[in-house]
Formats: C-alpha cells, structure tokens, sequence
C-alpha cells in the first residue's frame, strides 16, 4: 500500500446517469485496465456495454467501485478478502456502504458541482427502505 494512494480525496460524483470509463477512472482513482479487471473478479460490478463494446457505469456501480477501492487500497484487503467483505456486507443487508459525505443527486438535466451536493444520510434511508419492505412483504399475500 502506498502512501500517496491512502491519502487522495476523491471528487464528489456528479449528477449523471451513465459514466464512461475514462470518467470512472478519475473519479475512483484507478486506472481503467484496473476496472476492467475488477469486473472480472467482482460479480457484482457488471457495467452496461453498449456500440463498440464500450462501458457505461451508473452511479450505484461508482459507489462499488470506490467501496473496492477502500477495502483493497485504505484497509489492506486481498482481491478475494474485499469479495467477502462485500458478500459479508450483501448477506448481513447492509450493502455497498456509502463512505463518502457528499454524493450529488442523481438527475439527466443538471450536473451539480460540489458546493450543491447533497449530504447523505444512511441510517434514514436505510431505516426507509425497511419500511418499504414491510409494506411489500405485508400486501405480497393481498396481491
């Protein structure tokens, strides 16, 4: 691990649907042959491809992507080690963990800068989301 790599500030992510790669790579930190490569070792990390094969992440696969690169760059994590901190983490419910404080809302029209980003407040969007799954589970036999 390198000192240089621990220590970067990563941008916030604007607001847009789709990435490319080449932005992927600047807003993660990692180069774009690294991504490719992570897409083969973590099955979770499945862009879109479109004409010419080309590679268009979203933004949840963004926040993947910097959730690697936390456990294999800042906490020392093998390949195989960060795949299971991210089954360990798909099995317990708690998901890709958003480690960064300020994410852009997502949206087609504008692209915000950094002083419009939004403050992310995971335990209330967890706590929603759990709503919303009782509210299914309990009107899935209604249906």
């Amino acid at each position: 691990m390198d000192a240089r790599t621990s220590s970067i500030t990563l941008p916030p992510i604007p607001a847009k649907r789709y990435f490319t790669i080449g932005e992927v790579s600047d807003l993660c930190a990692v180069k774009p042959h690294v991504l490719r490569y992570w897409e083969q070792e973590f099955t979770q990390l499945r862009p879109m491809k479109r004409r010419g094969n080309r590679r268009y992440y979203q933004h949840h696969e963004v926040l993947l992507i910097r959730k690697i690169r936390e456990l294999l760059y800042d906490q020392g994590f093998t390949i195989s080690g960060a795949r299971n901190q991210l089954m360990d983490a798909r099995i317990n419910g708690v998901g890709v963990g958003i480690t960064e404080a300020r994410v852009a809302p997502v949206s087609d029209e504008v692209e915000l800068n950094s002083e419009a980003s939004a403050q992310v407040d995971v335990k209330s969007v967890r706590h929603t989301l759990q709503e919303v799954l009782m509210l299914l589970k309990g009107s899935s036999g209604r249906l």
